[in-house]
């Protein structure tokens, strides 16, 4: 009466016992896991530039614990540990390794693994790419060197010091294109009638040194009318005994970085580094999608900030122009 009932019977039991000897990733499929990311920092928490990165990973729709994960190691000043974390991220296999500033002299040794850096010198210098538009091998990243806001710290030095007639410039000879932002501060200043003191040191930021104090007093020794400062990671991590000395020489100073003038420097003209990790965020994004880090180019500063402590104006009895306040991107009270 029922012809093929005998041929469904079979068809239930065979696809029946199929289904009873499969694996059970057969049935359901194990969702992978989140892609990885190493942070890698020279300094200590809390850390801006690390929250600045999450915050421009979640603009991208990012999520922490969901559909990222990140494996954070600080140094805390000391390159032995900076090299042992290095060296952990390599061995846990991250996706890429975000190096912050100072952190790429030990990021950089990592060969298969994607590499993303801030550096405030010249990267091509430095050995971390054959070329800006093309970096080539497995880093990539930002840099902050500018040679023309070299030349506009100077500029906005004589705004607020229009009787400036002589300038100190401390210089890290370690910091990958120091001669070239040497150069361009000295076309400045002769261009504006200033005597240029060049101060130069060399020295780690790890550890310490008595190559800045050295050059700290010989600034002294020449009595300037100011005292400019170029951005790189040993002064960053000075900044607040380089602050200090200025005030008491009643010294103006200028930096590159806004992080020194709320240190208690008095002005800061150049890139921002909060900004400049943000960034990183986007590619973050192109490398987990598949992109090479060689490929892309590295980023050049768009976003600059002038920032003045008013403070330490105060404190120098320098009053500063309104036009120049009004222009600031940050005051300090």
């Amino acid at each position: 009466m029922f012809p093929n009932l005998r041929l469904i019977d079979r068809r239930s039991l065979l696809i029946n016992l199929v289904a009873t000897l499969l694996p059970a990733s057969a049935h359901a499929q194990k969702p992978s896991a989140p892609p990885r990311i190493g942070w890698l920092s020279a300094g200590s928490e809390p850390d801006p530039f690390l929250e600045a990165f999450r915050e421009g990973l979640r603009k991208l729709g990012y999520v922490e614990g969901q559909n990222l994960q990140l494996d954070v190691r600080h140094a805390h000043g000391n390159l032995e540990t900076l090299l042992g974390a290095a060296a952990e991220l390599a061995q846990a296999r991250v996706a890429l390794i975000v190096a912050s500033l100072t952190a790429v002299r030990a990021a950089r040794t990592i060969k298969d693994i994607p590499v993303l850096y801030v550096i405030s010198g010249d990267p091509i210098e430095a050995g971390l790419a054959q070329s800006l538009p093309r970096p080539g091998r497995n880093l990539t990243g930002s840099t902050f060197l500018s040679l023309e806001i070299a030349g506009k710290r100077v500029e906005l030095l004589k705004e607020a010091l229009p009787r400036l007639r002589s300038l100190a410039a401390l210089s890290n000879t370690d910091h990958p294109g120091e001669k070239s932002e040497l150069h361009a501060t000295e076309a400045a200043a002769q261009r504006l009638g200033i005597k240029l003191i060049y101060v130069a040191f060399s020295q780690s930021p790890f550890g310490t040194s008595p190559e800045l104090d050295k050059a700290l007093e010989t600034v002294g020794r020449a009595r300037p009318d100011a005292m400019i400062v170029f951005p790189e990671g040993a002064t960053m991590a000075n900044r607040v005994s380089l602050a200090n000395f200025a005030t008491a020489h009643r010294l103006p100073s200028m930096f590159g970085w806004a992080e020194y003038v709320a240190a208690g420097g008095l002005m800061s003209y150049g890139a921002s580094q909060r900004d400049a990790h943000a960034r990183l965020a986007g590619y973050a994004d192109k490398i987990l999608k598949g992109a090479k880090p060689g490929d892309l180019p590295v980023e050049q500063p768009t976003k600059f900030e002038l920032v003045i402590n008013l403070k330490t104006a105060r404190a120098l009895s320098l009053p500063i122009p309104q036009l120049l306040l009004l222009r600031a991107d940050q005051v300090i009270e």
